[in-house]
């Protein structure tokens, strides 16, 4: 079978690679769609990111459906030609994180497309997939293969509100509205915020970001001071999620949450330099979020039951033969939100 391959800095290639032994416990899985990733196009461009770092060629991807193959001997519950949403984070189950019940943060997680470990834990952006049966989740009649690769990404976003706390009744701030933080605008619907504003710097994203419920929007390429009302009064929002990476943008939420507000930070980027006095004399609550677990369950559960709709995310779809395609096309903000690889085929399609 056919993988899609790192070895460098936008050295991407589809090569032959080997299929691993189906155990007792696992299914063997054809890929259908994969949604490139963040994470992914930090290793297409730049070969990694922060301090993680290719060390050696690596499959990418890790948000991805499929369709059981084969069927191993003790899987129960499972059949041929079943319809999947596949989740890349397998936990050991066993060590001190993991029995704390933060699998997240498992010692030993082996999550697909990943260098912070060495080796390197591959991805699943190929062909064929041998998977844990734990891994499989059901998808219902009425959902697409590609609505179901969006399950890893939505997961982030619930997670990334789990641990921001109740927002039922709260005044919202999302900075960075690509693909995670449209669909954590989504959740944040279903969680009962009061109100949502939605700021980025381009029209795409932010359209987008209506569609999944943004109550209002600020393009600050266009309106570099459109978020300067919400500062008054100590600050307007109640939690401020920053899905962009970006130290400006950290910085300038700390003007605009309210005092003993939360901040949760998603967005990959480099060190900050944030203005401690302002953090302490507002008494903010400055947070990570790191992947999910249990979440994706639930994210899976919401999409099958239409409580989430997230056809506005995928932007275009575009066929395995042309994945270096895709990733180009997936690094311009000004045209693609979720762009998807669709494994079936090799012509270019557009969602």
């Amino acid at each position: 079978m056919r993988a899609l391959i790192c070895h460098a800095p936008q050295d991407l290639r589809l090569e032959a690679s080997a299929l691993d032994t189906l155990g007792p416990q696992q299914l063997k899985v054809r890929v259908a769609f994969g949604g490139i990733c963040g994470s992914d196009l930090h290793y297409f461009q730049h070969g990694g990111f922060g301090t993680v770092r290719l060390k050696e060629p690596m499959v990418l991807g890790h948000e991805v459906s499929g369709v059981v193959d084969s069927v191993g001997t003790a899987v129960t519950g499972f059949r041929i030609g079943q319809r999947i949403a596949i989740s890349p984070s397998r936990p050991c189950n066993s060590c001190s994180f993991c029995l704390q019940g933060l699998p997240n943060h498992c010692i030993n997680m082996r999550f697909y497309g990943s260098a912070m470990p060495f080796p390197h834990i591959q991805g699943a952006f190929r062909e064929e997939l041998v998977i844990d049966a734990s891994q499989a989740h059901p998808i219902a009649d009425r959902l697409s293969l590609s609505e179901a690769a969006l399950a890893e990404p939505l997961s982030v976003g619930l997670h990334a509100i789990s641990r921001a706390g109740s927002v039922f009744g709260k005044q919202v701030l999302v900075t960075g509205c690509g693909p995670i933080g449209a669909l954590l605008i989504a959740g944040l619907r279903r969680a009962g915020a009061a109100h949502i504003v939605a700021a980025d710097l381009a029209d795409v994203p932010l359209a987008c970001a209506q569609k999944m419920g943004a109550d209002e929007t600020v393009n600050l390429t266009q309106n570099p001071e459109g978020l300067a009302p919400f500062k008054a009064n100590k600050g307007r929002f109640d939690v401020m999620f920053e899905a962009s990476g970006s130290d400006k943008a950290l910085r300038a939420g700390l003007e605009l949450v309210a005092p003993r507000g939360v901040i949760v930070t998603i967005g990959l980027g480099g060190e900050a330099t944030l203005p401690l006095n302002m953090l302490v004399a507002k008494e903010i609550d400055l947070r990570g979020t790191f992947r999910f677990h249990h979440e994706f369950a639930v994210a899976v559960e919401f999409l099958n039951q239409g409580l989430i709709d997230g056809k506005p995310v995928i932007s275009h779809i575009v066929g395995f033969d042309k994945a270096h395609d895709a990733f180009k096309l997936a690094s311009d903000k000004r045209q693609a939100m979720k762009v998807q690889i669709d494994f079936k085929q090799s012509a270019d399609a557009t969602a």
